[in-house]
């Protein structure tokens, strides 16, 4: 068989097309500049081009195309959030989200599982009450369940932790979804280079250049481009553009590793999470585990991983299922996670004009890929945030009007 998948691959009897155009060069000038090429930054150049006709754009990405956190995270799609303004916000994304593998004509291996966020306490249980209160509220499919309809839906699952944490109930919400982050990254990178925008890999910024309070360029490792609009969606390396302009911010770099195992024949099939135990698992299409952990304990910009990681998150998965102990652990990553103080993004307008901000997404970033792409384009040609993020701008920690997400943000915490 790959043999014969080399043959294919090599035949000019059956050409395939490059996924993007190459780029040797940029142009003196943009009509709008994005810096990181994640899913964000791609899904904003995507809806540039498809909605509002701008292709004269460049995303410029330091690495490679995806290469962030993108595609270092653990894939899970979700809307059951605690306050109004974030339920609002990831519910349109999930109703984005469905429809993306059709629109990109790529399998993005979107896979509609259900999602169990487990309460082992009483106090834990009364905030998943809580959150599945105004999820309903909104129109989202959530509720709290107690350990029989968790048994039902995961029979493999030890409910009672070994008699350490027994989960008393949790929050079932059955829109939770997983899929291919780095098909995600490249069917918005393919739409967006097939509508004529410009990606440059291997590409850094140094600097924005900025004149009278307004952007005027970007200064970069392949030369200097004129432009008024900057678009800046580069996760834990924001505090360093930021710096450059003058600008602060509440953001704090955590490493948040994960790790994968070994392929095994399908047996979980909704989305598992259980803050108290710090552990976060599915099941990809090809068998393996994907699984997570809380934040690493101290701020650090590097992408390392460690066994203590590893050891930690194994002891609580063998906790809720002990039958995995022979399986074996292929692989592990490490992303940064910007946080803010209040878990929830900085997204839109900053004091400086042309300039737009796109962080603070800590460990729930993916999920809103599809949403954040589309308010930030909107945002960016209308120079106005986009009804949907008013309450995500910087200036509310100025204001201390903040939005309070923490509760449901899983084990970023």
């Amino acid at each position: 068989m790959p043999l014969n998948l080399l043959k294919f691959a090599l035949s000019k009897a059956h050409p395939e097309p490059a996924m993007f155009t190459p780029r040797d060069r940029l142009k003196p000038s943009y009509d709008a500049v994005i810096i990181g090429a994640g899913g964000h930054g791609l899904a904003a150049a995507y809806y540039l081009a498809r909605d509002y006709g701008m292709t004269n754009v460049a995303v410029l990405e330091k690495g490679y195309l995806g290469g962030g956190n993108t595609g270092r995270n653990t894939t899970i799609i979700r809307s059951n959030y605690l306050t109004p303004e974030g339920v609002k916000f990831y519910d349109e994304s999930v109703r984005l989200w469905q429809d993306l593998s059709q629109e990109f004509d790529l399998n993005l291996f979107y896979s509609n599982r259900g999602h169990f966020t487990l309460a082992h306490t009483d106090a834990s249980l009364r905030t998943m009450r809580w959150r599945a209160e105004v999820n309903k509220h909104f129109g989202i499919a959530s509720e709290l369940v107690g350990p029989e309809e968790i048994q039902k839906a995961c029979p493999q699952m030890d409910v009672s932790c070994g008699g350490k944490a027994p989960v008393l109930g949790a929050l079932y919400h059955a829109p939770g979804s997983i899929a291919r982050h780095d098909a995600v990254a490249w069917g918005y990178g393919r739409g967006a280079d097939q509508r004529g925008v410009e990606i440059h890999q291997q590409t850094e910024v140094f600097g924005i250049q900025t004149k009278a309070g307004k952007v005027t360029g970007v200064q970069t490792s392949k030369g200097e481009i004129a432009t008024e609009k900057v678009l800046c969606a580069v996760a834990g390396s924001t505090p360093r553009l930021l710096h450059g302009l003058g600008l602060r911010s509440p953001l704090y770099i955590h490493p948040l590793q994960a790790m994968v195992s070994e392929p095994m024949k399908p047996w979980l099939d909704p989305i598992i999470v259980s803050g108290s135990l710090h552990v976060y698992v599915s099941q990809t299409a090809r068998g393996e585990l994907v699984m997570g952990a809380s934040l690493d304990p101290y701020e650090l910009h590097s992408t390392r991983s460690t066994l203590d990681f590893v050891e930690g998150l194994c002891a609580h998965m063998l906790e809720l299922f002990p039958f995995l102990s022979h399986v074996k652990i292929v692989r592990q990553w490490a992303g940064m996670a910007d946080m803010t103080p209040d878990f929830a993004p900085i997204m839109g307008k900053t004091e400086i004009e042309g300039f737009y901000l796109d962080a603070g997404w800590g460990t729930w970033g993916f999920k809103a890929t599809p949403i954040c792409g589309k308010t930030m384009a909107y945002t960016l040609v209308h120079d106005r945030n986009h009804d949907l993020i008013q309450d995500f701008s910087l200036d509310r920690f100025k204001t201390f009007a903040l939005v309070g997400e923490k509760g449901a943000a899983s084990v970023g915490h």
